[in-house]
């Protein structure tokens, strides 16, 4: 049987294969979607990805499945308690930021119809090459850094242009699986 050819960052692991198989890199649309990569991303600040994907469950629960509206009413009482929540990084920075991002998506939606319309304007124009090797993939681009900057502007927080350059090749903005990948083609005219 032969053995797909994957990312190196997937591994071995079952469970990152399976993100990196079914999810990493495949364009998002939907607003409540893009809301929750956004929040994992910034979650994943400092820790390794593995470490959120097994309690993103968890993160689904805590956080209303992500549903922007009931999250942007999170109470200081509610907050409090997500400090409480072992299933979930307990870190009072990356918790107010979820709710004041969820506040700030509403807001988009309302100047911009989606948060997806909005955000999307940061797409690259033009799809590089596939990279080579792993450590060939830029941590940020000029992309993400306006995206970043823009972000902010607007009352984002934990969305430096490193968490939104994760954040672009988790939701597809661009197609960072290497050339040997397999999910590489398959993605390619979907960017």
């Amino acid at each position: 049987m032969t053995q797909l050819k994957r990312c190196a960052w997937a591994g071995t692991d079952t469970l990152m294969q399976r993100y990196h198989d079914t999810e990493w890199g495949v364009p998002v649309h939907n607003d409540r979607k893009l809301f929750e990569m956004l929040i994992l991303e910034g979650a994943q600040a400092g820790l390794t990805w593995k470490s959120i994907l097994i309690r993103r469950e968890m993160y689904r629960k805590a956080f209303d499945r992500f549903d922007i509206r009931r999250v942007a009413r999170f109470t200081p009482a509610r907050k409090r308690s997500l400090l409480r929540n072992r299933g979930i990084i307990r870190n009072r920075s990356k918790i107010r930021s979820a709710v004041e991002n969820a506040r700030a998506i509403l807001a988009l939606q309302k100047e911009f119809g989606s948060f997806d319309t909005f955000i999307w304007r940061f797409a690259p124009a033009q799809r590089t090459p596939p990279h080579a090797r792993q450590r060939d993939v830029p941590a940020l681009t000029a992309e993400s850094a306006a995206m970043s900057r823009e972000l902010r502007k607007r009352g984002f927080t934990f969305v430096g242009p490193t968490i939104c350059y994760a954040f672009m090749q988790a939701v597809g903005m661009v197609n960072d699986h290497t050339a040997d990948c397999y999910r590489h083609r398959a993605l390619a005219s979907r960017t």
